[in-house]
């Protein structure tokens, strides 16, 4: 019995480089992801306000003649290929369905995060408190000190990472709800068109 609650504690004590080395890779990514995102966000903040603004000026079938063909966004891109793909229903519900994916796969980055994050700090705060209990034990207070300042050091890098992933997933959810929604009136400004025919 000995023997196996020994190798566990080798096991768990041998994890905590792997962990603080993946809590360092995941902090950077999440700094990463924040650049991207604000990015995103003054990007799309133009481009939605002048769609949403010409959804309330123009005529439903006039919208989606207006796209631009500069603007390199997701959004602006499929609102394109809707629109070159004016006549084809089936194909239009594909570029919507292909829309909804590049989202979800989007989002994943940030549910990673939410998930991975915390995760990674918990196991990073319990693993260090087992040598710190021996260091207790065993009255060599540096070496308990040492082992608390990983463990709360490791708790608040988990918590950023979460953190940074749960408000970017939240405003993301939003960023792509208005998305699908500016693609669906787009598609559906297309049902007084005829169903078979070629673009003039």
């Amino acid at each position: 019995m000995e023997f196996i609650t020994d190798l566990l504690y080798w096991i768990s004590t041998g994890l905590l480089v792997p962990v603080v080395v993946f809590l360092l890779f995941f902090f950077l990514k999440s700094l990463i992801m924040i650049g991207g995102f604000y990015g995103q966000y003054i990007s799309r903040t133009k481009i939605n306000v002048r769609l949403n603004r010409r959804i309330t000026e123009m005529n439903p079938e006039d919208f989606i003649v207006s796209v631009e063909k500069d603007d390199r966004t997701p959004l602006i891109s499929a609102l394109e290929r809707i629109r070159q793909n004016r006549y084809n229903r089936v194909m239009i519900d594909k570029i919507l369905g292909d829309y909804e994916i590049l989202s979800d796969k989007s989002l994943g980055q940030s549910r990673l995060l939410v998930k991975i994050g915390p995760m990674l700090g918990l196991m990073g705060t319990l693993i260090p408190m087992g040598p710190a209990l021996v260091g207790l034990a065993t009255g060599d207070v540096a070496s308990m000190a040492d082992n608390m300042q990983v463990a709360f050091a490791t708790t608040v890098v988990g918590i950023i990472i979460g953190a940074i992933g749960f408000i970017t997933l939240q405003v993301k959810q939003r960023w792509f709800a208005d998305d699908m929604n500016i693609l669906e009136y787009a598609a559906g400004s297309l049902s007084a068109k005829p169903s078979i025919g070629k673009e003039v």
